[in-house]
């Protein structure tokens, strides 16, 4: 019941975020922005729904959740909600470059170049061991980490920083 419950909770936010990067991304291409690298992006979702079905295909539904590695996760939910707010109506799921536009500096990007990024690698690690499954969360680290590179090498370059 848990693993159906929190699986489905984060799907459900993972679609909500997806109808924001879409009104996002048409707005900012209407404004003159420009995507960049968009090869790998079928590759990401590909990855982030492997990710869910196989939470739901390898651990058993009645496996109950560890609740610390549950803390850690709704936590990362908060980091996220602020890497989402930080960038306003630039946060997009895609690498999309407004000409003259200025990085973005506030919020964790005052620290980091990619947090959102951090987060997801987080999330990737935190959800499968709230079910103790270490395996999951191993395979679809290092998924994530080669699809990771690619896609900051590619921002990277959009953004002038290769």
């Amino acid at each position: 019941m848990w693993l159906w419950l929190i699986v489905a909770v984060v799907a459900v936010q993972r679609l909500g975020e997806l109808v924001r990067a879409r009104r996002n991304t048409r707005r900012l291409l209407a404004q003159g922005g420009r995507e960049h690298g968009a090869g790998h992006y079928p590759v990401i979702v590909l990855l982030h729904v492997s990710w869910l079905a196989a939470l739901l295909v390898f651990i058993p539904p009645q496996t109950p959740p560890d609740l610390l590695w549950l803390a850690i996760l709704i936590a990362l939910q908060a980091a996220r909600i602020w890497v989402i707010a930080s960038l306003g109506g630039r946060w997009t799921t895609r690498i999309i470059v407004m000409p003259q536009a200025p990085l973005v500096a506030r919020g964790p990007y005052r620290w980091m170049r990619h947090p959102n990024y951090a987060v997801v690698a987080a999330e990737i690690v935190a959800l499968p061991m709230v079910f103790g499954a270490f395996w999951i969360a191993l395979v679809f680290t290092l998924l994530n980490g080669a699809v990771l590179a690619w896609r900051i090498r590619e921002e990277d370059r959009a953004l002038g920083r290769s």
